[in-house]
């Protein structure tokens, strides 16, 4: 999945260039070429599909120029993750109505990857054996207010856990209350099952959407597909896969990992992950610093940035934007887009 802006990480996240086609972590790669490689142990290329805005389909191109038209599914407008989902397993239904399906965010951070390919092997496992959907839960290391939350029942013999309860960014007095429970994980929004399950929860919870695409199957991987997902978008709901099934199926299971997981939704997020000079700082850009500690600064390489005496920023610059704001006011980072946009106009946002 990579059609998100993701504009809490402006102003590197741009309507015209979202974070997961960024270098991010500073390695070379973008986020979702990071993504990619991942699987690639887990399966053959041709097996990819990548859905995303129709927009972004020239950049998912140029990260991936030996993808075919076929592994890029495009959107013609966002309507939230579960329309997303349904458009690649009814795409990958016409063509092996057999399959096992692992569903990834784009743009998520794991440090861990053979325990991550373990939590995937596990699952498909799950998948395979029984009518089960799987999602993976990450093991909490601090009370996050950004991150939903899984309940499930503990059972040490089983690889999987019964999923009892899902919450979504919980205050932080209920997030401490998780974290001393011992029986809430994060929810990473990456899940497994098998093509038939979840086309089954989509006929039972999500009617209105598995008619749509049940419209005219036989147009995928054919010139008639992208005019009938235009069709289909064009009347289909605003409505996430978690509210719209994952709440409410009774066939839903949790494997947990420590994977080193974040999704690098904030600049914040950021920070908890990335390596520190001893001072403190994150930092990827050309700079001199002095009595600075705990910032994250990333600023062009061509740019020499010298900076005195901060404590606790961000500095972040990318094409016309610089912006200069204080780590524990992240949350007001959407807040600076939706006030530039109406401000100083959509080339900035």
């Amino acid at each position: 999945m990579a059609g998100g802006v993701g504009s809490r990480f402006w102003p590197f996240s741009r309507n015209n260039y979202p974070k997961q086609f960024h270098d991010v972590l500073g390695i070379g790669e973008s986020m979702i070429q990071t993504t990619v490689k991942r699987f690639f142990s887990v399966c053959p290329k041709e097996n990819i599909y990548i859905v995303t805005n129709r927009e972004y389909k020239d950049l998912v191109k140029s990260h991936f120029p030996d993808l075919s038209d076929d592994q890029i599914l495009q959107e013609p407008v966002g309507r939230n993750t579960a329309p997303c989902i349904a458009y690649a397993c009814y795409k990958i239904a016409q063509k092996n109505p057999l399959a096992n399906i692992i569903v990834a965010p784009a743009d998520h951070v794991i440090l861990r990857e053979q325990a991550f390919l373990e939590c995937i092997d596990q699952g498909l496992e799950v998948a395979t054996r029984e009518k089960i959907l799987v999602t993976i839960g990450i093991k909490p290391t601090r009370p996050d207010t950004g991150y939903g939350y899984i309940q499930y029942q503990p059972n040490a013999s089983e690889l999987s856990k019964k999923v009892t309860n899902f919450t979504e960014k919980p205050s932080l007095e209920t997030a401490l209350s998780f974290l001393e429970g011992g029986d809430f994980v994060w929810n990473a929004g990456i899940f497994i099952w098998n093509v038939n399950s979840i086309l089954d929860a989509f006929r039972t919870h999500l009617k209105d959407v598995a008619d749509l695409f049940e419209e005219d199957p036989t147009s995928f991987y054919t010139s008639q597909e992208e005019a009938f997902i235009d069709s289909i978008y064009s009347r289909c709901r605003n409505v996430s896969i978690d509210y719209g099934i994952m709440e409410k199926a009774a066939n839903v299971q949790v494997i947990l990992g420590d994977l080193g997981w974040s999704d690098v939704g904030t600049w914040n997020s950021l920070y908890s992950i990335a390596s520190k000079t001893p001072e403190g700082n994150v930092v990827d850009g050309d700079t001199m610093l002095y009595d600075t500690q705990n910032c994250i600064i990333k600023t062009p390489q061509d740019k020499l940035v010298v900076i005195q005496g901060l404590q606790d920023y961000i500095v972040a610059e990318h094409n016309n934007v610089l912006m200069i704001c204080q780590r524990k006011n992240e949350q007001q980072v959407k807040d600076f887009v939706s006030h530039v946009k109406a401000s100083k106009g959509i080339e900035y946002v």
